[in-house]
């Protein structure tokens, strides 16, 4: 072992991994263990991972195998099948990819009790993904009560860390794209992926080693009832595959093709960048290096946008429910919360697309078929349902359901703050009008005004 005085601080500044990223989460320095154990979270990736790179140098320099294990909680992280075995597809992926990299990959479910303090009782050090969302935070602190090495904690899921930021929830993207745009440049030039130096393939730990998709997808699991989307599998390779589409056939009409429901302009990357299955950063190169006049736009989506809404759910502990609102669109939102409304649809309506507006009902057949909602028309369809509800209340619960229930990306950051938008999060007063107040409103005048909307109802009415 290389001499470190002992303690874990040295190893790790030593490390490929930007220091901005990485928190030590307790008290222990000395490292004492046969292995470094890198406990996957949300960052489901055996190629541009800041966790498990941090992991490989800290083994590396301590001449130590590394071991991967990941623990799937389908009861928050995936409500539904559909959800669970996209997340299984994409851990088949990074199954192959550390195995090719001579790490042993260990994945079990919540049902089979194999908790973390017996994994990494024999551990040197202990990585993991930072989280964001409330359980996620919930269980770094389990951990750090029940590790007994050091644990470490890296910002694998976003491209700038938040804790280079302000610290604080941001008003809008228009005060956090300066902040991120001042120093983006020193997280877009990643280290090398290290090697391992010491195999783990043959190392025997509680748990299982991970066998493939009839491992996990077999006994009790998530509702059944929400099946897989037809078409659509999840990991790392298929990721890539859209990523280089994207690039090669979609960004040079970006800017006119990305709101257009009629037309395939969107780069579809959300459900893989929700469970981590491709590195954001590796999104961004990819676009960067095209040199496409509308890389910019993209990028502030991915970049801007997106770890806007880390920030929300990171720093904003309502944000699942109406108290995450500003007070201003919260106010006006309860002033005119019995406002008389056209039409009044329950959560089943919505939930079975029995409204009277074929728009949005192609919309939600879109959800409900696809796993997702074109980005134009997933702000139309929460609208209508903050227009058609009984209490501003009950929409934000309706959406939540709905979103997390059918999402192949639900109970993202991302969905989160864009259903938050629907309600004036990170946006700013309007006209004053019925229902909304000052909350911007949409309506199909605006979509017909727009788009043609022939092909997407077409397609959505009558599917589900």
């Amino acid at each position: 072992m290389t001499d470190h005085n002992g303690s874990i601080t040295g190893i790790v500044m030593e490390s490929g991994t930007e220091q901005s990223r990485i928190s030590f989460c307790n008290n222990i320095s000395t490292v004492s263990g046969s292995y470094v154990l890198y406990w996957m979270r949300n960052s489901h990736r055996a190629v541009m991972n800041p966790s498990l790179n941090l992991a490989v140098d800290i083994a590396n320099t301590l001449r130590l195998p590394v071991l991967v294990y990941c623990q799937p909680d389908h009861d928050r992280q995936c409500p539904c099948m559909r959800q669970y075995r996209f997340m299984i597809e994409g851990l088949c992926d990074t199954r192959d990819q550390l195995m090719d990299k001579g790490i042993a990959f260990m994945v079990d479910s919540v049902a089979a009790g194999i908790d973390l303090s017996a994994v990494s009782s024999g551990a040197a050090a202990l990585v993991t993904d930072a989280g964001y969302l409330k359980h996620e935070r919930e269980a770094l602190e389990h951990a750090i009560k029940v590790s007994v090495c050091p644990l470490i904690s890296v910002e694998s899921p976003v491209i700038v860390p938040l804790a280079s930021l302000s610290g604080k929830e941001e008003y809008a993207a228009s005060t956090l794209r300066p902040k991120i745009k001042k120093i983006l440049h020193a997280y877009l030039n990643p280290a090398p992926d290290p090697v391992p130096q010491i195999s783990s393939l043959k190392i025997k730990l509680p748990g299982s080693a991970f066998k493939g998709e009839q491992h996990l997808l077999t006994g009790t699991g998530p509702d059944p009832s929400v099946g897989a989307v037809r078409g659509v599998r999840g990991g790392y390779r298929c990721a890539r595959r859209l990523l280089d589409d994207f690039v090669t056939r979609k960004l040079a009409s970006y800017d006119k093709d990305r709101n257009d429901p009629d037309l395939d302009g969107t780069s579809l990357l959300s459900p893989y960048l929700h469970f981590g299955q491709i590195s954001p950063v590796e999104a961004a190169l990819a676009v960067i290096d095209s040199e496409d006049e509308n890389a910019e736009k993209f990028l502030d989506e991915l970049i801007v946008r997106r770890e806007l809404a880390f920030n929300f759910v990171r720093f904003n502990e309502n944000y699942g429910n109406i108290k995450s609102l500003q007070s201003w669109a919260l106010d006006t939102l309860m002033l005119h919360s019995a406002d008389k409304r056209e039409y009044i649809y329950s959560r089943d309506e919505f939930e079975n697309s029995a409204t009277h507006d074929p728009y949005w009902n192609a919309a939600q057949n879109q959800l409900v078929s696809e796993g997702i909602i074109h980005n134009y028309m997933r702000m139309y369809w929460g609208k209508k349902i903050i227009e058609w509800t009984v209490s501003p209340e009950n929409a934000y619960e309706y959406m939540v359901y709905l979103n997390n229930r059918y999402a192949l990306d639900g109970s993202d950051p991302n969905s989160y703050a864009g259903i938050a938008w629907c309600f004036g999060k990170h946006d700013r007063p309007w006209a004053q009008r019925q229902v909304f107040g000052k909350v911007r409103y949409m309506n199909d005048r605006g979509l017909k005004r727009k788009f043609s909307m022939r092909t997407y109802l077409e397609k959505h009415l009558h599917v589900k």
